[in-house]
């Protein structure tokens, strides 16, 4: 099987949130009093909870590529509206799906939704779209509502295609930028780098339960391997560990920043959390099983990023499902290591040791890593996918010694 590189067309990131109303032409007709109370709450809301920069985005883990958890098939936002898929085992499928709705604006994160076979999740502009593919007798279920015309997928030679069969909302229309399914596959959380509360949704109910604690606005989610505990990580420094029963959390906060990327061991007992304004991970290691949230903060040390690369602190990490592999990326860095993806060696006994294997160097000058994953189901071991702001996706075989 051959993973071959695959360009796209990078793209700037577009600003958050639309105009002020105010901006918009005066209508002449009369304004009902729902909608004065409506933009009075809305003003308050821009004050307490403001708009996060475009391009702070840029600066944390947003999922903008995932490998399905069971097949050889990579998903990736591919441009401002648009996720490319391609599916490494269909011999037929020579060039790779492209997905795209008018119902799908402003795409900022995609996620494969676990023991469903093909179905994907893509956080965008005020919702979630949930595409299916569809094979000749094997049609998805869509949903009433999904109109034929609102959605459009690239069909191959062997007949299959994609379909959009629902799109989950929430009062708030606001725009999604983090995805997390639960590891069954029932729920998905969801959450706004303009909000500070997040949403359980119930998909095969199309159903959604807003979840909130403190004030600050979310920057990302990770739901732990067994599904017991999920972190919800903000703006201000705090992160919130859930645990998924009975839906009580246990806060913690940081002086380096905030939380810019996380990942769970595969035993879902410890937690690796990187900082925006520090090159030392934090691993977070639970001394009892749930539904028990008492944990310990333990310092992973990378002593290779402060003195070798000169970076001011991590943007994005990712660790494999055997725990032995861990790739990250860094803010700024000297001209001889800068744009690179470092990979490391991790050790578990039970604490979390990493030694410095490497670095991956993007194909065209200045390229920089947007968003990686691991295909995790590849029997010869782990590979590593890369969005390059380039233009390119590119696969890397991480076939390390093992432990």
């Amino acid at each position: 099987m051959v993973f071959s590189p695959m360009p796209f067309q990078p793209y700037t990131l577009p600003p958050i949130r639309d105009p002020p109303a105010a901006e918009q032409p005066e209508s002449t007709e009369n304004v009902p009093t729902a909608s004065v109370t409506s933009t009075i709450s809305e003003f308050f809301k821009r004050m307490i909870f403001p708009p996060l920069n475009p391009n702070q985005l840029q600066e944390f883990d947003i999922q903008k590529i995932s490998w399905n958890p069971h097949k050889h098939c990579l998903a990736f936002v591919s441009g401002k509206n648009q996720v490319i898929v391609h599916d490494f085992e269909d011999s037929d499928a020579k060039e790779p799906f492209i997905l795209t709705s008018d119902q799908q604006t402003n795409v900022k994160a995609v996620e494969w939704r676990p023991n469903s076979g093909k179905m994907i999740a893509v956080a965008c502009k005020g919702g979630i779209c949930l595409w299916s593919a569809s094979y000749p007798g094997d049609v998805p279920f869509m949903k009433a509502g999904v109109t034929p015309y609102s959605f459009s997928a690239f069909p191959r030679s062997s007949g299959g295609r994609w379909i959009l069969v629902d799109v989950l909302r929430d009062s708030s229309a606001e725009q999604v930028t983090a995805l997390c399914w639960k590891p069954d596959g029932r729920y998905l959380a969801s959450a706004s780098c303009n909000s500070p509360s997040f949403t359980i949704w119930d998909v095969s109910q199309g159903l959604g339960t807003p979840i909130r604690r403190g004030l600050s606005n979310i920057s990302l989610l990770r739901w732990s391997p067994s599904g017991d505990y999920l972190l919800a990580a903000k703006f201000d420094g705090t992160f919130h560990f859930w645990e998924t029963n009975t839906w009580t959390s246990e806060p913690w906060s940081s002086s380096n920043g905030y939380v810019s990327g996380a990942n769970w061991d595969p035993e879902g007992r410890v937690a690796l959390v990187s900082f925006s304004n520090s090159t030392t991970l934090g691993s977070i290691l639970f001394s009892s099983k749930p539904p028990s949230i008492d944990a310990h903060l333990l310092p992973v040390e990378l002593p290779e990023i402060s003195s070798l690369i000169v970076s001011r602190g991590i943007e994005k990490l990712a660790w494999d499902a055997s725990g032995e592999r861990l790739a990250l990326s860094f803010k700024d860095g000297n001209e001889m290591y800068h744009g690179l993806v470092a990979v490391y060696d991790v050790r578990r006994s039970p604490l979390v040791s990493v030694s410095l294997v490497g670095f991956i160097r993007g194909p065209g000058e200045g390229a920089k890593p947007l968003a990686f994953a691991f295909h995790n189901k590849f029997k010869q071991g782990p590979l590593l996918s890369v969005c390059w702001s380039s233009g390119w996706c590119c696969t890397y075989p991480l076939i390390l010694r093992s432990h």
